[in-house]
């Protein structure tokens, strides 16, 4: 192939699920060298989940949880944590031409935050984005056009082996070979997990027996923990609908009674912990 034809291919950001190979755009689709063509859906995501990496039907976060999760954190209620993920992601990003990858991306909110702020700090952020729910790459396609999504799995993530400068993982589903895998030589893990305390009042009102969360060591083979920073914010929910939300973005609803909801869905008004920690690792 000249230099000249090489130069017209258009590669897109993600490889091949069947074979691995780069995949290439052609119009509305993207194809790989053997042939493996995945069509784009109309907001702009790749489907790039194998039919035998699907547990159910539908896997991941339904409509109700995604729309849920989508309207709470529109209200602002986590921004606390979004700017402290944004800030960690610029101090740690080892370039700005470095390659962002969020593994459980969800609807976007955090992936989109992380996109603009770089790009208001003057970078042209290369960010992408994967989750295993099409409910919810669909919604942070819709979100954020400058950024590339797929739906993909976590545990088989459909990127090019050292091919990203920092890996997002924010409550989401965490398989370290994968990230490890597609993570460049000192490559940066930015790490967001519930803390202890992290809705506690929610459970206690809920449950009979209610527990903190379990928090395990922050040690992991073949990373240097860089640095950990914790966000604590009472959250002073104002509205019926803000309560329930936040209820239904939590596995805690299916894991609830209808009388234990019913008496949640009562309430006008409520105060709640919210508790994270988040955690930089460098890749060794």
């Amino acid at each position: 192939m000249d230099g000249t034809r090489e130069k017209e291919i258009e590669y897109a950001a993600f490889i091949c699920p069947t074979c691995g190979k780069p995949l290439q755009k052609q119009g509305g689709s993207c194809r790989c060298e053997n042939g493996h063509c995945v069509d784009y859906a109309k907001s702009g995501y790749l489907n790039l989940l194998m039919a035998n990496q699907k547990h159910s039907q539908q896997p991941g976060d339904n409509k109700l949880m995604v729309e849920a999760r989508r309207r709470f954190l529109e209200k602002g209620y986590y921004e606390p944590l979004l700017r402290e993920v944004c800030r960690m992601a610029e101090s740690f990003l080892p370039s700005e031409k470095s390659r962002i990858l969020d593994a459980g991306c969800g609807e976007g909110y955090y992936t989109d935050g992380i996109f603009r702020y770089l790009e208001e700090q003057g970078g042209a952020p290369n960010i992408l984005g994967v989750d295993i729910s099409k409910t919810a790459v669909d919604k942070a396609a819709k979100r954020n056009r400058g950024i590339s999504f797929a739906v993909a799995s976590v545990f088989r993530l459909p990127v090019a082996d050292a091919s990203c400068g920092m890996v997002l993982n924010l409550f989401a589903p965490y398989y370290q070979p994968e990230i490890e895998r597609v993570l460049a030589p000192q490559g940066v893990m930015l790490l967001v997990i519930p803390g202890e305390g992290h809705l506690w009042e929610l459970k206690e009102f809920v449950y009979q027996e209610a527990y903190k969360n379990e928090v395990k060591a922050f040690a992991l083979e073949n990373f240097f923990l860089e640095e950990r920073r914790t966000v604590r914010e009472l959250l002073s929910l104002k509205t019926r609908e803000d309560i329930d939300d936040l209820f239904k973005m939590t596995p805690y609803y299916y894991k609830t009674g209808r009388e234990e909801y019913e008496r949640l869905h009562s309430l006008d008004v409520f105060q709640t912990l919210a508790h994270f920690e988040l955690l930089a690792y460098r890749k060794k």
